[in-house]
């Protein structure tokens, strides 16, 4: 099991990010969690089989071509401390 986390820049706050960040998630059985940040950007955990994160993170990107600028994408071992994917506020 693998961690991604993910700092996305550029029009990601107000446009269903989070929201759709957790559906392509639960559709894919990954789980952590998504925030927007208070410098505009949003912050994403997720963890599951490295190619499953990297088929969400794919599904993100062609979903929000056109707002997102640049992603930080920092990978490690997976924790195993989550359940689901939650928005977090």
């Amino acid at each position: 099991m693998k961690r991604v986390h993910v700092f996305f820049s550029g029009y990601v706050q107000g446009v269903g990010f989070r929201y759709t960040a957790r559906r392509f998630a639960q559709s894919l059985d990954l789980v952590g969690w998504v925030k927007n940040c208070y410098d505009g950007r949003v912050e994403l955990v997720a963890e599951g089989e490295e190619e499953t994160l990297k088929q969400m993170l794919t599904q993100l990107n062609q979903a929000f071509e056109g707002y997102i600028n640049n992603s930080e994408v920092i990978w490690s071992e997976g924790t195993g401390e989550f359940t689901s994917l939650s928005i977090r506020f």
